[in-house]
């Protein structure tokens, strides 16, 4: 679908396959505003709408609404899965996708996309890169939905080994880089114990590529010496938690959550409990790299509220720290 001229145009999709994810990405990427057509419930779809990325539209449709639309097409079928020969070595490449945007993939990480047999995709990937993999490689979207559908970690542990004992080269393409917050290194192991080749392609992890693209600086001369990247995925008060925040807000460091839209509250609270000044400036930066990227800034303890307020939903990183005012606006 790469190939079509859809830059400012509005396409209706209809009959979503096992790739509507990638059709859908790689229309977004090439400017197209989307739009799918749904006769039953299809939660990669929902998923989809739930992050701006497509409209739902409950078919049928008639003539005249079909009409409203500058491109209506059937999604694509993908083929029956490759396969080779007897024999054949197999491996699997775990490969970081950058923060979404193709554009952030590494030249390592497209070739290695490229002469792929299986790909063992998350949702949050570039998927848009997809696009241009052979009709007959087998793509398999193992990503998970907060709060919502997801395949377990064994599972997706399993797959690899299995297609790879079969021949097949497996590429398993995150967002991030793998081995931050990526699992990658309980997918190695998973594939050591079995006797199967394992490479890295290392990608930009979001912690670093979202606040670049928000003009954010994690370090800056006379303001702080270092950062530190932690997980927001349990609370602070959480009894799995092993973060010692109080050190954190001691620090003086360039604080990055990932994963901490819905515990930033409690979060904040911590930090400054331990001493933070509620005057420290946050950001949160939503959607970074991809479409409907956005940035909400207040202190730190307003940045909770704040984010809630606008509706800010995850993939959501937050910055804490005075680099968030470092840099002046630019002209845009």
């Amino acid at each position: 679908m790469s190939e079509l001229k859809v830059a400012g145009r509005t396409v209706l999709l209809h009959s979503p396959g096992l790739r509507i994810a990638e059709s859908v990405h790689a229309l977004v990427a090439a400017g197209a505003t989307v739009a799918v057509l749904l006769d039953t419930p299809h939660p990669t779809v929902a998923d989809l709408a739930d992050r701006g990325l497509v409209t739902v539209v409950e078919g049928p449709l008639d003539g005249e609404q079909l009409a409203a639309y500058d491109v209506v097409m059937r999604d694509r079928v993908a083929d029956e899965p490759s396969s080779r020969p007897a024999g054949r070595r197999g491996e699997v490449v775990l490969v970081g996708g950058g923060p979404g945007a193709e554009g952030l993939l590494t030249l390592d990480a497209v070739r290695a996309i490229e002469t792929a047999d299986v790909v063992l995709t998350d949702r949050l990937a570039p998927v848009a890169v997809l696009d241009r993999l052979r009709p007959d490689v087998e793509v398999i979207h193992v990503g998970k939905i907060p709060r919502g559908e997801s395949t377990p970690q064994e599972t997706i542990n399993r797959l690899l080994v299995e297609h790879a004992r079969a021949g097949r080269r497996v590429v398993r393409l995150k967002g991030g880089d793998s081995f931050v917050f990526g699992r990658g290194g309980e997918e190695w192991i998973a594939c050591a114990d079995a006797g199967i080749a394992v490479r890295v392609v290392p990608g930009v992890s979001s912690a670093l590529a979202a606040p670049a693209l928000a003009g954010i600086p994690l370090t800056h001369r006379s303001l702080t010496q270092g950062f530190t990247v932690v997980s927001g995925h349990v609370a602070p008060d959480d009894p799995r938690s092993d973060v010692d925040w109080a050190a954190l807000a001691r620090s003086g460091l360039t604080l990055v959550i990932l994963m901490g839209v819905a515990t930033l509250d409690a979060v904040a609270r911590a930090l400054i409990d331990a001493g933070r000044s509620p005057d420290t400036p946050a950001a949160t930066i939503e959607n970074a790299a991809i479409n409907g990227q956005r940035t909400v800034r207040a202190r730190l303890d307003a940045i909770a509220k704040t984010v809630q307020s606008e509706g800010v939903r995850a993939p959501a990183i937050t910055v804490i720290g005075d680099v968030v005012d470092a840099l002046p606006e630019t002209a845009q």
